[in-house]
């Protein structure tokens, strides 16, 4: 699916949400677009694999990790069961590592940067609640679009 974020500011002002200028791109997709599934996590991965367990469908999942900059919440382990499981990307308010590997993988990932720690495995947070960072509230069943230019999200499809 073409479309660029740009453009869809320019058509969809009034009905889109831009993210605040904060993360890099690290998948081998670097455009991609879907409905919002989320998680509220805090140094724990848990839940991420758990969802990417699950049948993607085309969601972007947006994974809250409150920024924390001191340990990864995606690697490639997880990366490729999104690929598997055919989700259209993930976008982390936190930290990714293998950052290489996932850089050749068929999958968006906006993450703030890379840390090389993985993170604990408690089970800990909270699955598609409506989370805030970046200036704007995900809502699951939201539509979210990601390319070089940012992250904008609409209550609606724009495409």
């Amino acid at each position: 699916m073409e479309f660029q974020t740009a453009d869809l500011c320019d058509a969809n002002e009034s009905r889109v949400k831009i993210v605040s200028p904060m993360f890099r791109s690290y998948g081998g997709r670097g455009a991609f677009c879907g409905r919002i599934t989320t998680l509220k996590v805090f140094e724990d991965n848990s839940l991420v694999r758990t969802a990417l367990e699950g049948p993607g469908e085309g969601k972007v999942l947006v994974v809250d990790g409150g920024g924390s900059m001191r340990c990864a919440l995606v690697g490639d382990q997880l990366a490729l069961l999104g690929v598997k499981n055919q989700w259209a990307g993930i976008i982390v308010y936190g930290c990714i590592r293998d950052s290489k590997a996932i850089g050749t993988m068929e999958l968006g990932v906006f993450a703030l940067g890379t840390h090389p720690l993985k993170s604990i495995k408690k089970g800990a947070g909270d699955r598609d609640i409506a989370v805030t960072f970046g200036g704007v509230t995900f809502t699951p069943g939201h539509f979210i679009y990601a390319d070089e230019d940012g992250v904008v999200v609409s209550e609606s499809s724009l495409l």
